[in-house]
């Protein structure tokens, strides 16, 4: 602990964002970096407590006051070393994880936590920037072949921990492009793909087979599948949105999120997209139903098509600013949360219900909503709704955008095929070494959690890779 005092002495502060009016014009990242004297002060307000509860906040287990202490101290490499002890990509979560980490932060438990998100971007970005982020590729393989169906963080991070124990990894894409979520989810603003391109370098000089435009379940039955390696891993996402069925759905202009999103990050690439299918906020009333990240990314989207309005809409709440009674510390606390995006304009209301869209000549033209409220919990822990007399009203619209979370994995194709069980929530049934019912099939991620956080997803992507890893040898040292 290189500053026993450091938490007394300084007081807690984040990088500025670019400015606003700056940030709207391009698609460029919104993120500052810290410079020295700033990262110095902030890793010296860990406390290096007794029980570290950021352990226990953070899914991968990060090595949180080791690497706090050696970047106070200036031992940079040192401390990119304990990064990636335990996170296979501090790049993706230093930019999009929303630190549970933090949330359990002993210090946070009477003053503002540790920038702990923070620190680990700097360590990451300085070990690019020194060059000491380099392919390792295994000493020698096992000869054993294993497939990983999905290209998000918990398919590559499984591929990455596979490859190092000498596996023969081949990563099975059905897009055009590898990422996931990472490529057509998440908006440039907040993750610019040269980063994620970057990573991919590395993992491809590690020795890491990436196979694009592979629909599994058609272009490869899951016979074939199951013949041609191993051992496979199932790391395909969660990729079935909540609809809204209500009347006039099926009118022009309401569209899932995800139908919207990946159309402007393949424009950012260079990408054209057809006129008759084009999603475009420009000059538009937008909506966006869901007040969670993913409508955040729509908005900062729309923010900078040129919308014409925009308004975020949540069927819950307004969440509370600080922590409650139903929330103590160490918890992950369900407070308000402002994103970037919303700094930038549009705004936000809640505990609205919308009975049904309204259109005219077949197009879109606005929400017919009304004003909810919630009571006490029950026996179950739910909160009864109910609407609220006379607050009906109209929001107009020319474009919505249903931003309300997954529901599941896509079952027809390979989860059909393969037969595997199914948990109650609909996500693929695993053991505790993350096997499916299907010997030698495992899962992770979305597909077998459930939607979920990025930092999640690289645990779960851990996780399998030492079930197959002991599936495949009969034991792991696979952490």
């Amino acid at each position: 602990m290189a500053d026993p005092a450091g938490f007394l002495k300084y007081s807690r502060r984040v990088v500025q964002s670019r400015p606003v009016d700056e940030r709207i014009h391009d698609w460029r990242e919104v993120h500052g970096a810290p410079d020295d004297a700033l990262l110095h002060e902030q890793a010296a307000r860990c406390m290096d407590c007794g029980v570290p509860f950021c352990h226990v906040g953070c899914p991968v287990a990060n090595l949180i006051p080791d690497f706090n202490d050696l970047t106070h101290r200036g031992r940079m490499r040192e401390a990119l070393d304990r990064l990636h002890a335990t996170n296979n990509f501090p790049e993706f979560t230093g930019r999009l994880c929303p630190a549970p980490c933090e949330s359990a932060c002993v210090l946070g438990y009477n003053q503002s936590p540790v920038t702990i998100k923070q620190i680990e971007h700097a360590i990451i970005e300085e070990g690019f920037a020194q060059g000491w982020v380099v392919p390792e590729p295994p000493a020698q393989r096992t000869g054993r072949t294993v497939a990983i169906v999905g290209s998000g963080p918990s398919g590559l991070a499984a591929a990455q921990q596979l490859n190092r124990a000498g596996h023969t990894v081949t990563v099975l894409e059905r897009s055009d492009r590898i990422g996931g979520l990472l490529r057509y989810g998440i908006p440039e603003f907040k993750l610019e793909k040269s980063i994620l391109d970057r990573r991919l370098r590395i993992l491809e000089e590690e020795g890491i087979l990436f196979r694009t435009g592979v629909d599994v379940g058609v272009d490869i039955t899951a016979e074939e599948l199951r013949a041609q390696y191993d051992a496979v891993c199932l790391a395909g996402g969660s990729t079935i949105p909540r609809d809204l069925g209500i009347p006039g759905r099926d009118l022009q202009g309401i569209h899932f999120a995800m139908d919207y999103l990946p159309q402007q990050n393949r424009i950012n690439a260079g990408d054209t997209i057809a006129d008759r299918t084009r999603i475009c906020a420009h000059g538009q009333r937008v909506v966006i139903i869901g007040g969670g990240d993913t409508g955040a990314d729509c908005l900062g989207t729309a923010i900078r098509q040129g919308a014409r309005d925009i308004v975020q809409i949540e069927l819950l709440p307004k969440p509370p600013a600080e922590r409650d009674a139903t929330m103590p510390w160490p918890t992950y606390p369900m407070i308000l949360r402002t994103s970037s995006a919303h700094e930038e304009g549009g705004r936000r209301d809640w505990a609205i219900n919308t009975r049904a869209f309204l259109g005219e000549q077949g197009r879109v033209t606005g929400l017919q909503c009304v004003r909810v409220e919630f009571g006490p919990r029950d026996a179950d822990g739910r909160r009864p709704m109910s609407e609220l007399e006379q607050s009906e009203f109209i929001l107009e619209a020319d474009l919505v955008l249903l931003a309300m979370g997954f529901l599941h994995p896509q079952r027809s194709g390979l989860l059909d095929a393969l037969g595997v069980r199914l948990d109650p929530r609909g996500n693929v049934w695993t053991d505790e070494r993350r096997m499916t019912s299907v010997r030698g099939v495992f899962a992770a991620g979305d597909m077998r959690r459930g939607q979920s956080l990025i930092v999640w997803a690289i645990a779960e992507g851990r996780a399998a890779a030492a079930g197959i890893d002991a599936f495949l040898m009969e034991e792991s040292r696979l952490p």
